[in-house]
Order: C-alpha cells, then structure tokens, then sequence
C-alpha cells in the first residue's frame, strides 16, 4: 500500500486558548473541532486560578505582600504564556461576561504583535470597550461553535455552519 502524500493539512495546527477560565468554552470548541476531524494541537495558560495565582509563591517561596506574590506568579505565566504563543498558529482570545480580563487582551496584544493569526470570542456587550482588539484580529466571533467552524475553515477548507 502506497503512503499518502503528507501537506500542510496533514500536520496539527498549534491553537492557543487565551483569556477567560471560568466558563467551559475551550471544551466546547474542541468537542465541535473533533466531529470535523481537524489536526489539531491545543494549548492554553493555566486554567486553574489559584495554580495560576499561587505558581511563584508555592516554587519560589511564599510573601508576605500580595503585590510581590503577585509578582512572582506573573513572571512564571509570564514565561509559559510568551513560549505558547510563540509556537502557536492561531490565537483564539476569549473574553467573558463576568471580569474584566486585562491578561486576555495582554495575550492578543502579543499575538498581534508577534503577526499570528487572532481569533477574538465575545458577546456583543463588549463590541465598543474591545474595538481595537477587534479591529487587529482576523476573525470576531460570538460562539464557541462559531470560532470552531472557523478554525475548521482556516485548516481544512470545511464550510459548515
């Protein structure tokens, strides 16, 4: 049996799910993402707040002010945060309802900087406060099915809505 030629469709695409944890929008995008049968890798930030939080003062020794242990989580994010993003393909950039997320528009902000392809997810609510966010992305979407179809688009040419 002749091997299938291998493409560029062939290998995974690196997707990076950036902004909010408190809702279960990544799961729904990758539950959508494995009925198209799209090659995908996913990586994200920590998603577990207090880990994200806690992460420099639980290696790097605990503060007694909230500013420095702040400070020290920041830092290691920080490391894991510019690494995902460098390897990644598309950046898909959540903002939710509920908080207001300034470390999801730091992430598009260095997504866009660093030329990579933006996917941006919110509700209507947040058109005007996110207006240059959007106006730098590729793609607005509304929906978790939405940024999904999408991504299987860009990777396989699929248009289903």
């Amino acid at each position: 049996m002749k091997a299938e030629p291998q493409t560029k469709n062939s290998f995974p695409w690196n997707i990076y799910l950036s902004g909010e944890i408190h809702t279960n929008w990544r799961e729904q995008i990758k539950d959508v993402l494995k009925t198209y049968q799209v090659p995908i890798y996913f990586s994200e930030p920590n998603t577990k707040h207090e880990n994200s939080d806690d992460c420099g003062a639980i290696l790097l020794g605990s503060e007694s002010d909230v500013y420095w242990h702040d400070h020290k989580g920041a830092g290691l994010n920080g490391i894991r945060r510019r690494k995902l993003i460098l390897q990644a393909d598309i950046v898909v950039v959540r903002f939710g309802k509920k908080y207001k997320q300034w470390n999801a528009a730091f992430e598009a902000g260095i997504a866009y900087a660093l030329n990579k392809s933006l996917i941006i997810l919110h509700d209507e609510e947040h058109d005007h406060a996110l207006k240059e966010i959007d106006f730098s992305a590729d793609a607005i979407c509304r929906s978790p099915e939405q940024v999904a179809a999408v991504i299987a688009y860009i990777v396989k040419g699929i248009l289903k809505n």
